[in-house]
């Protein structure tokens, strides 16, 4: 697992946690909540623990909710249209300052086109649900296997 660490060296993320609140809620079956730094690191996090979860996250243009509920092999979006925008800064660096703000959901692609328009200088692409889990699922789902 990468950490992040704040301007007074303090952990800010151990990804794909985030020790900060942001948009991102993760309930793990048996209780835990915890932050993740982006949404992509949200739906890997059911994948990477071998745990049901539900996400919880709003879309940043409307402020409207949106949930994924991971339960073994089904993920459920509510609602259903919504989708993922995977964007990076310019410039490169850690993730946690040139792209997690940039990994959102949104309700709708049309609310993630007002967002990327707001935001020429972020580039990035909308993908829909599937290829997000898949994206999802192949960056943590073997971080902790043995």
């Amino acid at each position: 697992m990468r950490t992040s660490l704040d301007g007074h060296g303090h952990i800010r993320a151990a990804y794909p946690f985030s020790a900060a609140a942001t948009r991102h809620r993760v309930r793990i079956e048996g209780g835990a909540e915890v932050w993740s730094m982006c949404a992509i690191d949200a739906l890997g996090i059911p994948a990477m623990l071998g745990q049901d979860a539900v996400i919880t996250s709003s879309d940043p243009v409307t402020g409207e909710p949106v949930t994924v509920t991971a339960s073994g092999e089904v993920v459920i979006w509510e609602p259903q249209d919504a989708v993922v925008f995977v964007g990076r800064r310019p410039g490169g660096g850690p993730a946690a300052t040139s792209c997690c703000d940039a990994l959102n959901f949104f309700t709708s692609e049309t609310t993630a086109r007002t967002w990327t328009k707001t935001h020429p200088e972020i580039p990035g692409r909308i993908v829909d649900r599937a290829r997000a889990e898949k994206v999802a699922v192949r960056t943590f789902g073997p971080l902790l296997a043995p």
